[in-house]
């Protein structure tokens, strides 16, 4: 079996569909999104859609973790979330066009009454973390001086820098999109870092965790690269046995 990790998609439809068409998936293979469908980007209801298309196939095991933007979608809406006034203010009204609603003059319950009642679901059932040894699926990050059990739901989708910056002591390499970088964040064996700015012009990444393989492709475009990683884990290995 293998594992493929995606990172922050926010509404690219396009590439994400040529990206899953182009992984070599078997049955017995697992994929686990990031969180982050929706905003800033053209098309957050299809990609939604596809997801749950995905999702009812069962040719694969599929995970969704839930991001900040989900997060602050439900709040606006009036559901269990944070930062619900942020949500314009942050590429929703993007995703609000892709449901037809107009930010102009409208309200939450417009939107709540726009969004089909699957795609709702989908957003309520997102999961915060996944755990899967020797690695820990999250959108954020986790707070590096707290055990698993003590980990905040809202750290844990919101948290930047304070884990970013530092080490921590958790027995996982923490697999983390969010915070948007121009390449892919090794920090190992403490962190992967999977946003790579997609919906800013740069590319969406996809690791393979059994055999180390970063899949890619940029904004706008169609193909696919695969790069061979696990040079970056030997180097680590070897950094701390020196």
């Amino acid at each position: 079996m293998k594992c493929y990790v995606i990172g922050d998609i926010h509404g690219c439809l396009e590439e994400m569909t040529c990206l899953l068409e182009a992984l070599p998936l078997k049955p017995t293979d697992r994929l686990v999104f990031l969180g982050d469908y929706v905003d800033r980007g053209p098309d957050s209801r299809g990609v939604v859609s596809h997801l749950i298309d995905l999702k009812g196939k069962g040719r694969q095991e599929v995970i969704f973790l839930k991001g900040n933007h989900e997060d602050m979608l439900l709040s606006y809406l009036g559901l269990p979330g944070k930062y619900g006034d942020m949500f314009l203010f942050n590429g929703g009204d993007a995703t609000m066009a892709s449901y037809g609603v107009s930010r102009r003059n409208s309200s939450p319950h417009e939107l709540l009454t726009a969004i089909p009642k699957d795609h709702l679901e989908f957003f309520k059932r997102l999961e915060i973390y996944y755990l899967m040894e020797p690695f820990l699926c999250v959108h954020g990050g986790i707070h590096p001086a707290k055990s698993l059990d003590a980990q905040i739901e809202g750290e844990m989708l919101w948290i930047r820098d304070e884990f970013i910056q530092n080490k921590h002591a958790l027995p996982y390499t923490v697999l983390f999109g969010h915070t948007p970088h121009e390449e892919v964040l090794f920090h190992l064996p403490y962190k992967v870092g999977l946003d790579t700015g997609l919906v800013y012009w740069n590319v969406l990444s996809c690791l393979e965790v059994t055999e180390k393989v970063l899949f890619q492709i940029r904004r706008g475009k169609n193909k696919v690269t695969q790069k061979l990683v696990r040079d970056r884990w030997d180097y680590a290995t070897g950094s701390l046995l020196a």
